[in-house]
């Protein structure tokens, strides 16, 4: 295997259990294998890649999630081996952590960047190159969610490889003076890598959590209230936007002149 495409197309199956051939024009990516489950049970598709490091299903109308795991190093892995599919469009379901008032447990976030603060993301680009998303996904996910009449919040994404920083007060007033609306481990990395491959590529994050608090900080009690209130609407908000976006809405990449 001499090129990054001949070793994406053997890893990819590799680390999912799933064939090439069985990959959708369209992914919807995951940290939790609970949202592939529930993915698999309402189409009755088949789940790969049980004992492996990632967990894949496709349905009939060609979308595809992935559970990459947690972390930014993840998040690249996966963005490059979806290099071997090329996929028109992926969208990162993923939770993060509320940094202001206006971001509550529940809400929705469309990250309109982020903050490469998880180190991953520099042997893309240097640190000059901003992390964006794809404005012609999220500006469709949005009109998804606001069918639904429902809020969702715009802002910068801090994304950091460090897990375990919530007690520290020195972390917390740079997270501050940075004016960031959330916190996660994945988001900047999705941006970048997707940006290096040519991917199309987009974030809906859920607020999980609010960690500058001492009683805001996650926990086993409170993550599993807010699977069973929040996480079936924001997989059937994924869903339905990556379902519909290649014959609903606008052309995703930009023309190159």
């Amino acid at each position: 295997m001499e090129t990054k495409l001949d070793i994406a197309k053997n890893w990819l199956p590799r680390y999912t259990g799933m064939p090439l051939d069985r990959f959708g024009n369209y992914v919807l990516l995951t940290n939790f294998a609970d949202y592939v489950g529930r993915f698999a049970e309402r189409f009755g598709c088949d789940v790969y890649g049980q004992g492996r490091a990632m967990q894949a299903s496709t349905n009939d109308d060609g979308l595809t999630i992935v559970n990459f795991g947690i972390g930014s190093p993840n998040a690249a892995t996966v963005m490059d081996l979806l290099s071997a599919r090329m996929p028109e469009g992926v969208l990162f379901l993923g939770k993060c952590g509320g940094l202001k008032d206006s971001t509550e447990i529940g809400h929705f976030v469309l990250p309109i960047a982020a903050i490469r603060g998880e180190g991953t993301s520099d042997d893309y680009f240097p640190r000059e190159v901003p992390a964006l998303p794809s404005f012609k996904l999220h500006k469709f996910v949005s009109e998804k969610i606001v069918e639904r009449e429902m809020e969702y919040r715009t802002g910068v994404v801090y994304t950091t490889n460090r897990r375990v920083w919530e007690h520290d007060r020195k972390f917390l007033g740079r997270l501050k003076r940075m004016t960031a609306l959330a916190i996660d481990m994945e988001t900047a990395t999705v941006f970048i890598v997707g940006h290096h491959n040519g991917i199309a590529r987009g974030a809906l994050l859920l607020v999980s959590d609010v960690p500058t608090t001492p009683e805001g900080v996650k926990t086993e009690d409170s993550d599993r209230t807010v699977t069973e209130r929040y996480v079936k609407l924001h997989l059937e908000i994924g869903i339905d936007a990556m379902t519909h976006i290649g014959t609903q809405g606008e052309q995703i990449k930009h023309f190159t002149y």
